[in-house]
């Protein structure tokens, strides 16, 4: 369907219009005793605390329920105990321990680590951060049960990378944020992501809760293995691949996209949002310019508005994984 131009309310707009198709610097540890930490101080803000409500469709083939915690859709973080970290030109920030941390300040090739133990819950808050590197993420997530990172309510947050990002260990960590392990994002605030390949990705699962998220990159914006999970947010997403990708070829009952609501701008040169399993959009409003606007092993709409520019498929079905039925489900919108 080229040129075809999907500028409709999805659920009334008749199927074959709709474009339908099945078929090295210094590092400084950051923990209860460090010493070699940068400046550190007990934050003592307190703000008051704001959610994310949802509603589930019925007609999920996902289970739903368990898609975000309390945690997860809580907007605003108690820092009265938190620690306060003041970034420093060329030095990383290694987290090693559960808690809250407030990261302020701008720098230079510097990222913020995080190495916990595996229960740990590490949480991130940006308050006016600025980040610019070369060739390494400006946080990277080795370990940890969740982390966390919420912006600080009317923040505007700056993460830059520029050049190739260098392996670790032969581990390809080639996004602004990248993550290890699960990882959430949320809060009030702006974070803006340029990236000379993926803008954020995550080995597990991708959560975002709430925030303003302007994103450019060269490869992905939003990338994960298992999942990736919108509860809200606005996205401004330009992408030279995919704005939201998941794909895990070593599981193939994962690999999902799941979005509860939000606003969406998204323009890209692949696909606008792909879950190779199975995309479900149960709310939003949706701008998506792309080549491919929304695809899916199982495509289910439930709710949202919807507008696709799509120089091939509007909404593509094609299998993609084996355990799901290839399929195009519209319930409502």
């Amino acid at each position: 369907m080229n040129g075809t131009k999907l500028y409709q309310r999805i659920a009334i707009v008749p199927i074959v219009a709709l474009g339908l198709a099945v078929a090295g610097c210094n590092k400084q540890a950051v923990n209860g005793t460090a010493t070699t930490a940068p400046t550190t101080n007990t934050a003592t803000t307190t703000t008051t605390q704001k959610n994310t409500t949802l509603n589930y469709s019925k007609n999920s083939p996902l289970d739903t329920t368990n898609m975000f915690t309390q945690t997860d859709l809580t907007q605003t973080v108690d820092t009265t105990n938190a620690k306060k970290i003041s970034l420093e030109d060329g030095k990383d920030v290694t987290i090693d321990t559960a808690g809250t941390y407030v990261i302020t300040g701008s720098a230079t090739n510097s990222t913020v680590i995080v190495n916990a133990s595996a229960d740990a819950g590490v949480h991130l808050v940006f308050d006016n951060v600025s980040i610019t590197n070369t060739n390494k993420p400006a946080v990277y997530t080795v370990n940890a049960k969740n982390v966390y990172v919420t912006t600080t309510q009317n923040s505007t947050n700056n993460l830059k990378v520029t050049g190739e990002f260098t392996e670790d260990n032969g581990d390809d960590i080639d996004a602004v944020i990248f993550a290890k392990t699960n990882i959430t994002l949320n809060g009030l605030g702006t974070l803006n992501i340029d990236s000379s390949a993926n803008g954020v990705a995550s080995n597990n699962d991708l959560k975002v809760t709430g925030g303003t998220y302007n994103v450019n990159t060269t490869k992905h914006g939003f990338k994960a293995l298992n999942s990736i999970r919108i509860a809200d947010g606005t996205f401004n997403i330009n992408a030279t691949k995919d704005g939201f990708h998941s794909e895990n070829e070593d599981d193939l009952a994962t690999g999902y996209v799941y979005i509860a609501g939000g606003n969406f701008t998204i323009n890209s040169e692949d696909d606008g949002i792909q879950g190779t399993t199975i995309t479900e959009i149960d709310g939003g409003t949706f701008d998506i310019n792309a080549v491919e606007g929304i695809e899916g092993t199982y495509v289910q709409i439930n709710d949202g508005t919807i507008k696709i520019y799509a120089t091939d498929d509007g909404i593509n079905a094609s299998e993609k994984a084996t355990n799901y039925d290839v399929q195009i489900e519209i319930n409502g919108g």
